[in-house]
């Protein structure tokens, strides 16, 4: 008889039983279900900064009128981490745009870093190469100087 009534969940096998413990390996569909929910999780929180960012920046310039004859650039100060975090703390919405930015950026990073620590544990040397080639193309593009 079955002492655990709860079923594993999808993607979760059962290994093996040890002293009234069981086990569970993670599995390619779990692995899957795992990554397309940080994914979507990514996706979400991104979208709901940029859309706090976007709303708070129309509340605060609603009364301005724009110029479109005219380019005018958003301050420097928000390409530097410090200044950025700084604007963030402040509730500046060009700042808290550029974080909803810079999680949609991140959100894929974080599915490739999963990946690599899946294949990890799976001791699977092929794809941890490919997917640690991966990260670094994709580390060496966000960080390399212009």
């Amino acid at each position: 008889m079955d002492r655990n009534p709860i079923p594993p969940e999808r993607g979760l096998t059962k290994s093996a039983e040890t002293r009234h413990e069981e086990l569970y390996v993670l599995d390619d569909a779990g692995m899957e279900l795992i990554m397309g929910r940080l994914l979507q999780v990514g996706i979400l929180l991104a979208a709901t900064v940029m859309l706090t960012g976007g709303v708070m920046y129309a509340l605060a310039h609603s009364g301005e009128r724009s110029d479109y004859r005219v380019f005018t650039a958003r301050p420097i100060q928000l390409r530097h981490p410090v200044a950025l975090l700084g604007g963030i703390a402040r509730g500046d919405p060009s700042a808290i745009i550029a974080l909803g930015i810079l999680l949609l950026v991140a959100t894929p990073i974080c599915r490739v870093i999963f990946a690599v620590v899946a294949f990890a544990i799976e001791r699977d040397r092929l794809y941890i190469a490919i997917s640690l080639t991966v990260l670094t193309v994709l580390l060496y593009g966000l960080l390399r100087a212009h």
